[in-house]
């Protein structure tokens, strides 16, 4: 027998979803071995108790919605400005201010607003506040040359700063009985719920899905923005105003960031509090690779792992496992499926029994 790595042609749809199954595959028998030896808990017991606490009820199902529904925004936000080659690590930020413009436009300006727009102002004021975020390390790497992972991540920084700082002075409810966090916005600043927990930003999620494909797929600054994030030097060779179109798709990712963050305050949170900045937009990294930046399937991808983190809290409630477990077998799905894309995506196995 004889086996030999060839470099792929081309990838056939086949393959990839092959590569993909067994990627998941390797995942779980390796996330398997991992719980074998953190807890010695049996992985089959622990992955049906995930799947049940995921998928066994209604009621489940609607808090993987609450959990999705952030990483879904947030997963396009940052897979737009992957697009243009713009490394967007700061999601975080991004979703921090967009919580701090619903909150305060929520608690200060909904007695002065009609009441029909103030949740569209809340919606406007967080995309606005985003977009501008999000511009600046924009204009530094356009104008300077200043590496924007560095610049994105470091505003993650004072954001979640910021965050701390409206809740624990300036607007902390003064009946709050010394308990860092906010006033609730009022009735009229919550988004209407679908079911059980879960909200209207579910739709605002589909729609932005829905966008971005049409622009991506059916537009002229579409296609220009693919070519760009194939080659720039090439954009510019085709007379592409490349800097434009960088602020320009970074602006808009940066505000449907923060869109993000006012779905969470007006249809969860309802005030700014201590643990309002969990990582959901690291998480967004995640769910836009493992989703190869595809507007539909980040949706798909953020529900999964939405499941996955909810079915890690079932393990910590039937089987007294620490929820983390959830989060170390996200990393381990991570790395076995960048590996496979890696790997079998631009290598093949050929096995010849001569």
């Amino acid at each position: 027998m004889k086996i030999a790595i060839q470099k792929r042609e081309r990838l056939t749809l086949t393959s990839a979803f092959l590569n993909t199954l067994v990627s998941v595959l390797g995942a779980l028998v390796f996330g398997g071995v991992v719980l074998t030896l953190i807890s010695g808990v049996n992985p089959l017991t622990a992955y049906l108790t995930m799947a049940v606490g995921a998928f066994g009820s209604g009621y489940a199902i609607t808090e993987i919605l609450v959990k999705a529904i952030p990483l879904m925004i947030l997963g396009l936000a940052v897979s737009l400005a992957f697009r243009i080659r713009f490394w967007n690590i700061g999601a975080e930020g991004q979703w921090c201010v967009g919580g701090i413009a619903a909150t305060g436009i929520g608690l200060f300006w909904s007695s002065i607003l009609p009441g029909p727009l103030v949740l569209p102002v809340m919606f406007l004021g967080s995309f606005v506040l985003g977009a501008l975020w999000a511009l600046i390390p924009a204009i530094l790497k356009v104008w300077l040359k200043v590496n924007e992972v560095i610049t994105t991540l470091m505003m993650n920084y004072i954001a979640v700063l910021l965050v701390e700082h409206f809740y624990l002075g300036p607007w902390k409810n003064p009946g709050g009985w010394g308990f860092p966090g906010t006033a609730s916005v009022p009735a009229i600043a919550q988004l209407p719920k679908i079911a059980g927990r879960a909200h209207f930003g579910l739709v605002f999620a589909v729609a932005a899905a829905f966008l971005i494909w049409i622009i991506l797929k059916k537009t002229t600054w579409g296609f220009r923005i693919r070519v760009i994030g194939e080659s720039e030097r090439a954009a510019r060779y085709s007379g592409y105003n490349v800097p434009k179109y960088i602020l320009v798709v970074t602006s808009f990712s940066g505000g449907l960031a923060a869109i993000a963050g006012m779905a969470e305050i007006a249809g969860v949170a309802y005030k700014l509090q201590m643990g309002y900045a969990v990582g959901y937009g690291f998480t967004a990294i995640i769910v836009a690779w493992l989703a190869k930046l595809n507007p539909w399937a980040v949706l798909v991808t953020a529900f999964l792992l939405a499941a996955l983190l909810v079915g890690g809290d079932q393990l910590q409630i039937s089987l007294n496992l620490s929820s983390y477990i959830a989060l170390v077998m996200q990393g381990v799905v991570l790395f076995f499926i960048l590996a496979g894309e890696y790997v079998f995506s631009r290598y093949s196995l050929r096995i010849s029994w001569r």
